[in-house]
């Protein structure tokens, strides 16, 4: 049963991730009293991929719609990644579901011209099947930090193992979505919410000062740098993340 003023929580995975990448937190936060939703999100896990175009929008009321099932009106809604960028959107779409916002390895802005090409480029290569083996032997490296790839083994082959077991056509949709999300740096600005930015001190995908730049368009935000994590600090540094998650529900009631 949820404490009482503990507010629930909603985890939002990572690209080529899926919801047990927040296995630790989840149990460091139910230990604590909080209620926790950990779903998979579209074409990741036990979720399917559907019908639909592909949409930040769709996945963020996705979230609205757990929500509405589990009968909650308002959560502390946190993303790592992808799962940042759904976050911002539930906050653009659905700001009265957002009791606080935590942020992990998302940017604030939009992509450039040339990252989005990128996106495009890689999700056109996620339908040749050799070219998807080539494709994953470069992106999976790229998810840990330094520190992680030279001296945690078991974490970087949990990561290598859940994003081979990634759908091609999923991870095309998912870069599709995110290559069209908007800026959000306004809705960032307008939040009033207790807020979070966690960042891997090793990240080389989305870096330290894109980070900075979140935490400061927030008006109750602060940045957490976590040491010797790269772009998943959930797996690679799970107890420093949980009490930052911590930290951050402790500034927020429902």
């Amino acid at each position: 049963m949820t404490g009482a003023g503990r507010p629930p929580v909603v985890l939002l995975h990572a690209l080529l991730q899926d919801s047990s990448m927040w296995e630790a937190q989840r149990r460091a936060l139910i230990r604590l009293g909080h209620r926790v939703l950990v779903p998979d999100q579209r074409g990741f896990g036990r979720t399917p991929l559907g019908d639909r175009e592909p949409a930040i929008d769709l996945l963020a009321d996705d979230v609205a719609r757990l929500l509405d099932d589990e009968g909650i009106d308002r959560a502390a809604v946190i993303g790592s990644s992808m799962g940042g960028y759904v976050a911002m959107d539930v906050l653009r779409r659905h700001p009265d579901r957002v009791a606080a916002l935590g942020l992990l390895a998302s940017r604030a802005t939009a992509d450039s011209p040339a990252d989005r090409v990128h996106r495009e480029w890689t999700a056109a290569r996620c339908v040749n099947g050799r070219a998807w083996t080539e494709l994953l032997a470069r992106l999976v490296p790229a998810l840990t930090g330094r520190t992680t790839r030279a001296t945690r083994p078991a974490v970087t082959a949990r990561v290598r193992r859940t994003a081979s077991a990634t759908d091609p056509a999923s991870l095309a949709w998912a870069l599709h979505a995110i290559a069209d999300r908007p800026c959000s740096l306004a809705v960032l600005h307008e939040a009033r919410v207790p807020s979070a930015v966690i960042a891997g001190a090793e990240d080389d995908l989305v870096h330290l000062d894109e980070m900075r730049a979140a935490a400061a368009a927030l008006p109750h935000g602060r940045l957490v740098v976590i040491p010797d994590a790269g772009h998943l600090p959930p797996l690679e540094t799970p107890e420093p993340v949980a009490e930052a998650l911590h930290g951050l529900l402790q500034e927020t009631s429902c």
